[in-house]
């Protein structure tokens, strides 16, 4: 029997400032106070304002700059109006951050209002939705993630924040670290995947690379991790749906990885649109004031999401949009993006005392200390000169060539078909093979197709102009006619065929939801045409999310998960295929054998009618926790990949096997390349706590390790775990570490490794 939680438990202890955003720094308050006390509570109200400055689309305006700029013989790109009334909201004050607005000159323009002709001269805050990259487009962040890399995307963020920071942006709205266990979720494709160890890493990353403190401008950047909380469990994968889950799976599973930014320095933090408990995030206090200010004492700025204010009425938790003002600023919002409740109504319901006027000064507080911290008072000009000079710059696009080629992961490599030799003549078919615009991914607002290698241009530095035929074959989706005839031709002049596949970029991200994940349009009767040849089939798969694929897994030879890989993700594929790049990827979200498997994730729990630990098996396992017409596992678990080159775990070594409640776990293994290739590992280190007051998962990821071995080079690798890093929130809802008996193992994915055991002590 597990002992009950001891007296040695605590809740989450509060975030450490690491960064000089967290910092109360006294001089600092003293600004910011100054300038409080001198506000007018319009002003105020004005401060916790986010909105897009732009009118309606003007076609008669755009027409007219589009043939200026033909005229003029320069590049086209419009830029829309200000709204009408934007000028005289500026001078009085009532605005406090603009969202997506990434002209200089317009900036610049706004800037110049309020701090020639506003009252208290209070800058703006530019905020934007830089999620990878800016013009340097990356893969997206669920491909990043497969990197395994935390160090190479710090590096990423940097560029975006490099970039961002040029074109007068203050303030990055990502990462985005929601836990997500349901590939149907379009926004899946912006975060690090299904564990919050590994999200962690990754949040932490990212933040660190938004907010350094030397890039180029001049000027400084603030992280927004998001969605501020749990968003990824949206039901049934459908964007902004209700969420039902408990607030200890809130605390051990949603929060770790924005505790983890909080820790890295992250100046703000964006609430959800789901509800949590019945109660919307916008507007919950459990969340915003009793973890976040209480338990963790973060002091950072609260923004809403898009509208989300607004949209408390639709949930059925306000009756109209002053109700929803002053439920949000009461539970700790500090700022509106875009719904306009806070300056229509705050004033009102400050005169009728139904909320105190300290609600609103601390929300203020907050918004000018970030301001400060950023530097906008003394400088609240962007160089309009230095966004031109500083895109895309030679070793931005070498940066984006590395992180595109270590996220890609090889899934199957039958026969070590792949890597391909220059001799080889290649049918290249599929319509993703050609395609610049999708190879961005979601969420590439500042993007340019233009900056894109394809495929085929990838291919062309490996092999000569007629070593390669390439038909499309069909379009992603189902609309324009199909030439599979043509595709089945050319497939049977060659010796191997490439297959291009997978979504387009606007079926995964934000609003974009699928309930079928398998290739989409005719993709696969492409594919079953082709396969009908019995030419040995090489599959590149691009997507946002993971796939739904067994018959498309069991027809070809190879499978290469190549993501939305971003400006360079051509010449990344080829080089991979090719063997000048050595695959290392591994997988952050399990890919389900079917939809009916959602959710499917490794840290699952056992139940009390557990699948046979020797393996699932199918059909004769009557009154287990199993399918009937499908294994229990995924098609492709967390953690895996593979490489051109084979690793040997052995020699499995815990340094104590009973340890005390302050004592550190240190277990190691000995890798070895066994290959003839040199190649990098992902090494894993997993725990299962067996018997708890609460029932815990299989598993949990508490370390990885990646590593690079020449081949025939061996490496002992070692893992150093506080024993306070193995709690969890007990029966009472407080977090801590029981005394009992724990499983270990070290491997190279979520099922595979080399085990061990250890106990706990409360001695």
């Amino acid at each position: 029997m597990k002992a009950t939680p001891t007296a040695t438990q605590t809740n989450h202890t509060a975030v450490s400032p690491s960064s000089d955003y967290n910092k109360l720094d006294p001089a600092t308050e003293a600004r910011v106070e100054e300038l409080l006390s001198q506000m007018t509570l319009a002003e105020k109200t004005g401060q916790l304002f986010q909105l897009n400055p732009y009118g309606p689309f003007d076609w008669e305006h755009f027409e007219a700059k589009k043939a200026e700029a033909e005229k003029a013989g320069r590049p086209f790109r419009y830029d829309p109006k200000l709204r009408d009334d934007m000028e005289d909201l500026l001078r009085a004050g009532r605005i406090g951050s603009f969202l997506n607005v990434t002209q200089p000159a317009v900036i610049n323009h706004c800037q110049r209002i309020i701090m020639e002709e506003s009252r208290l001269r209070i800058p703006l805050i530019v905020g934007s939705d830089v999620i990878h990259g800016y013009r340097t487009i990356f893969p997206i962040p669920l491909g990043e993630s497969a990197t395994w890399n935390p160090e190479l995307l710090q590096q990423a963020s940097r560029v975006a924040a490099e970039e961002a920071s040029a074109a007068g942006v203050d303030w990055i709205f990502a990462p985005m670290v929601d836990i997500a266990r349901d590939p149907r979720w379009g926004r899946i494709a912006e975060g690090a995947g299904e564990d919050p160890f590994l999200g962690m890493a990754m949040a932490q990353a990212r933040v660190r690379g938004f907010q350094a403190t030397d890039l180029t401008s001049g000027r400084r950047i603030a992280a927004c991790p998001k969605h501020y909380i749990g968003y990824g469990a949206a039901e049934a994968g459908r964007d902004y749906n209700s969420t039902d889950f408990s607030e200890r799976t809130l605390r051990d599973v949603y929060l770790p990885p924005f505790t983890a930014a909080f820790e890295a320095g992250a100046g703000s933090v964006m609430s959800s649109f789901n509800e949590i408990s019945g109660v919307p995030a916008t507007a919950n206090p459990l969340i915003l004031k009793t973890i976040l200010r209480d338990e963790l004492q973060w002091p950072g700025l609260v923004v809403s999401d898009f509208e989300s204010v607004r949209e408390l009425i639709p949930h059925g938790f306000a009756a109209d949009l002053k109700e929803a003002a002053r439920l949000s600023i009461l539970a700790g919002l500090d700022m509106e993006m875009v719904s306009d409740s806070y300056p229509k109504h705050l004033p009102e319901l400050i005169e009728s005392g139904e909320v105190p006027l300290a609600a609103v000064d601390e929300a203020v507080r907050r918004v000018l200390r970030l301001k400060f911290r950023l530097g906008l008072f003394e400088n609240p000009y962007v160089d309009e000169s230095l966004a031109e000079k500083i895109m895309l710059r030679p070793d931005f696009r070498e940066l984006a060539l590395e992180v595109a080629q270590e996220s890609m992961v090889l899934l199957k490599n039958e026969a070590d078909i792949l890597p391909l030799s220059p001799e080889t003549r290649l049918a290249v078919i599929g319509p993703l093979a050609d395609n610049q615009a999708d190879l961005l991914g979601c969420w590439a607002l500042n993007n340019h197709p233009e900056d894109v290698e394809t495929v085929l241009a990838g291919l062309s530095a490996y092999l000569p102009d007629d070593g390669w035929t390439h038909v499309a074959g069909c379009s992603i989706r189902d609309e324009s006619p199909a030439d599979i005839a043509a595709a089945v031709q050319t497939a049977e002049t060659a010796d191997v065929v490439l297959l291009v596949l997978g979504e387009s970029a606007n079926m995964s991200g934000e609003g974009h939801s699928r309930t079928h994940l398998g290739l989409p349009g005719r993709q696969q009767e492409l594919v079953d045409a082709v396969a009908a040849t019995g030419k040995p089939l090489v599959c590149v798969l691009m997507s946002g999310r993971p796939l739904v694929i067994p018959k498309l897994a069991g027809q070809v030879q190879a499978l290469l998960a190549a993501w939305h890989g971003g400006i360079r993700a051509g010449r990344a594929v080829a080089d991979i295929l090719f063997g000048t790049v050595n695959p290392s990827g591994k997988l952050t979200a399990s890919w389900p054998r079917s939809e009916g498997q959602i959710p499917v994730y490794y840290a699952h729990k056992n139940t009390g009618r557990p699948a046979s630990e020797s393996g699932t098996k199918q059909f004769a396992e009557a009154f287990k926790s199993v399918f009937i017409d499908v294994p229990n596992s995924p098609l492709f678990p967390f953690g895996f990949g593979l490489s051109y080159t084979n690793f040997e775990y052995a020699n499995l070594q815990l340094e104590k096997s009973v340890l005390g409640l302050e004592d550190t776990l240190v277990v190691s293994a000995t890798v070895t390349n066994r290959g003839s290739k040199a190649g990098a590992e992902v090494v894993q280190l997993y725990v299962r706590d067996l018997v708890g007051s609460v029932t815990r998962p299989v598993k949990e990821l508490k370390g990885f390790q990646k590593i690079r071995l020449e081949a025939g080079e061996q490496q002992t690798v070692r893992f150093e775990v506080p024993v306070c890093e193995l709690g969890f929130t007990g029966w009472d809802m407080r977090y801590g570490v029981e005394p009992g008996d724990f499983k270990v193992w070290i491997g190279p994915n979520a099922v595979e490794g080399l085990a061990g055991d250890f106990t706990v002590s409360a001695a």
